[in-house]
């Protein structure tokens, strides 16, 4: 390993300190207060807005029990994030939709979330970001 330079750590400081940066400049509606998970299922249930989304799909994509799965859902549905409506092929099955409300936080989301981009890569020509890009999937394939 090079001397004092321990790559994994700085790519750990980095990751902390973009969180760090997006929970203290990105506006959550205090009386939400939506935890990651639910701003990860939002941001999944949007991504995929044209498909049918069903509780078993989160439980796959995120690694997580039924039972866990059940809980998040029932919260945000509490909440008024989304709702489980019915689909026309199988009565046993209610797919996930977001509400005007979910799309609306992840919006104002991805939107805080551009210009800390700009921010972070202000400086950087385009071939150094496409070289970073390039380095970061090659250190992800080797761990992987």
């Amino acid at each position: 390993m090079r001397e004092n330079r321990h790559l994994l750590f700085e790519v750990k400081s980095l990751a902390n300190l973009v969180k760090r940066e997006a929970d203290s400049t990105i506006p959550y509606n205090d009386k939400d207060n939506l935890t990651g998970m639910q701003g990860f299922v939002i941001g999944y249930l949007f991504r995929n807005k044209d498909t049918d989304v069903f509780q078993r799909d989160l439980e796959a994509r995120f690694l997580i029990r039924r039972s866990t799965a059940t809980g998040i859902l029932k919260l945000m549905e509490k909440k008024g994030l989304i709702e489980r409506k019915p689909v026309p092929y199988d009565a046993r099955l209610k797919k996930l939709t977001l509400t005007a409300k979910a799309i609306d936080h992840h919006e104002n989301f991805l939107s805080e979330m551009d210009k800390l981009e700009v921010r972070a890569v202000k400086g950087l020509t385009e071939p150094e970001i496409e070289a970073f890009l390039l380095t970061l999937n090659k250190i992800k394939q080797n761990i992987e």
